[in-house]
């Protein structure tokens, strides 16, 4: 697979080009990511902000985190899918939250680590081959 990648959301509104393979992925087992994404974790590709672009209307929505820092999210107007977090004290990193469809990068977006496992719903077993942290890496 050759970078870059091009991504949209499901209702092709918004997109985003991604210009080199993801810094790291973590699946958060941790109650927001598990609410926020109806799922029993979040999965999250850190890459840096001068590696990606964004096209498309997306609104935000803002909470605060344990640890105190600010997590803005930005998520499609039209399908209103999640398309990326960041924190303001530290603006040269994006988390994406969606994912290409394309099984060729796949990997890419494959979890290195899941944190927040002091959370995890207790049905899903972890993979013995991926570091696990109970609380925030």
């Amino acid at each position: 697979m050759s970078f870059p990648i091009e991504v949209s959301c499901p209702c092709g509104q918004v997109h985003y080009r991604l210009l080199k393979a993801p810094k790291k992925v973590m699946a958060c087992h941790c109650k927001a990511c598990q609410a926020l994404s109806s799922a029993p974790f979040s999965v999250t590709a850190i890459v840096a902000r001068e590696d990606v672009q964004f096209s498309g209307d997306m609104a935000s929505t803002q909470r605060v985190a344990e640890s105190g820092n600010v997590n803005q999210g930005y998520f499609c107007t039209g399908c209103g899918v999640r398309i990326y977090h960041w924190n303001p004290e530290q603006p040269d990193i994006i988390k994406l939250k969606l994912k290409p469809s394309d099984s060729s990068v796949a990997d890419y977006f494959t979890p290195q680590a899941h944190i927040w496992v002091g959370e995890k719903a207790p049905w899903f077993t972890l993979p013995d081959n991926v570091p696990t942290f109970v609380k925030q890496a």
